[in-house]
């Protein structure tokens, strides 16, 4: 396998230079009470598109070749790698196609629209977007853009845990724990290339949905493990199936653990962040939080990362979470 490294982390890092924002590091004393610990939250909500994915997007879509520009791309996605898709194709002046699932978020897929990316939408529970994808991929001849399982999608994925890095030396702290939200995987693969190589005591963990906890069986397994759907979830950035081939190659020897979240433990720390961080997210991006208030991630005394993915969502949605 062609699996990135460290090095390629701060290669796209510096592709991204002036395209990504540098999203701060929150701190709260009401989440450190509350998590028995001292707990850093990466609020990547606040990235552009409002999520991390528009880094792993823009890093592979800037590699295009001259020729295959032209033609376009083509990705699958329920909202979050959709919208940094287009943006990144926008930008860069790339025709993009984005197959989404016909209950996406509502605002995911205005958004993504808006970026000017035409949409092919499905139905995730009887039709595969990536036979979709492939297919106008074929018709299309455009390169096909996975959500994670990609050697720069992950390496740009990677610079969200370089920056937080950086952050945590510059405010004098290591982190003994680390939680991120996984669905695919990609995010926590290229933090946890950065963190073996700048902070290797810190334990790594996935935070996802409950039914859709793929990660923390696989790694209990040693292997992949696929799942059976176990149908909606309110965390619909965090849905897949099964850990990407590429992905658990890197994260499988690299990961403590995993937790998994209920959606009102989700919608608890959506109401959390709002309230004392003065953020919005999304419900898979408040997973990795939802563990820690939840008291799944015991951090008593420890010091701790949580990555908070997204703040894409509904206003029906984040309405119910804080009210």
């Amino acid at each position: 396998m062609n699996l990135p490294s460290f090095a390629d982390v701060e290669d796209a890092a510096r592709k991204l230079q002036g395209v990504a924002v540098r999203t701060p590091l929150l701190r709260s004393d009401a989440l450190d009470a509350a998590a028995g610990g001292k707990v850093f939250v990466k609020a990547e909500c606040l990235q552009r598109t409002g999520s991390f994915k528009i880094r792993g997007a823009y890093n592979r879509l800037v590699r295009l070749t001259e020729a295959e520009r032209p033609r376009g791309v083509v990705a699958f996605s329920s909202g979050n790698h959709a919208q940094g898709v287009a943006a990144s194709a926008q930008m860069l002046g790339v025709p993009a196609v984005i197959v989404m699932p016909s209950d996406a978020p509502r605002m995911k897929v205005e958004a993504t629209r808006g970026y000017g990316a035409e949409i092919v939408l499905y139905d995730r529970f009887t039709q595969s977007r990536e036979a979709i994808a492939a297919r106008i991929g074929q018709e299309r001849a455009a390169v096909v853009v996975p959500s994670y399982d990609d050697f720069d999608v992950m390496a740009g994925q990677g610079t969200v845990g370089l920056e937080a890095a950086a952050q945590l030396e510059e405010a004098g702290a290591r982190a003994n724990v680390l939680i991120c939200p996984a669905s695919g995987g990609g995010l926590m693969a290229g933090i946890g290339l950065v963190f073996e190589a700048l902070s290797p005591e810190t334990r790594l963990y996935t935070a996802e949905p409950a039914g859709y906890d793929d990660h923390r069986r696989s790694l209990e397994a040693g292997r992949r493990i696929a799942l059976e759907p176990a149908g909606p979830s309110l965390c619909d950035a965090l849905l897949a199936p099964q850990p990407g081939e590429l992905t658990f190659a890197v994260n499988g020897p690299r990961l403590a653990g995993g937790y998994a979240v209920t959606d009102e433990e989700a919608l608890s720390a959506m109401a959390f962040a709002f309230r004392h961080l003065k953020i919005v997210l999304e419900p898979g991006g408040a997973a990795a939080l939802a563990a820690v208030l939840s008291g799944r991630a015991e951090l008593e005394g420890r010091t701790a990362v949580v990555i908070a993915s997204g703040g894409n969502v509904d206003a029906e949605v984040y309405a119910r979470a804080i009210g």
